[in-house]
């Protein structure tokens, strides 16, 4: 049971340094991770009575 823990905080430290590796890497590959820039604008009516 030991070993079965080990091995899977192993897979989940790996799947955390490939995690933040593909973050800092995928925009040199076509990854893109910014937000969008498009301006939005929606009418606000404000009822004051």
């Amino acid at each position: 049971m030991a070993r079965l823990v080990k091995y899977l905080v192993y897979l989940i430290v790996l799947g955390a340094i490939g995690l933040v590796g593909y973050a800092y890497v995928g925009p040199w590959f076509g990854a893109d991770f910014s937000a969008p820039t498009a301006e939005m604008r929606k009418p606000l009516v404000l009822n004051a009575d």
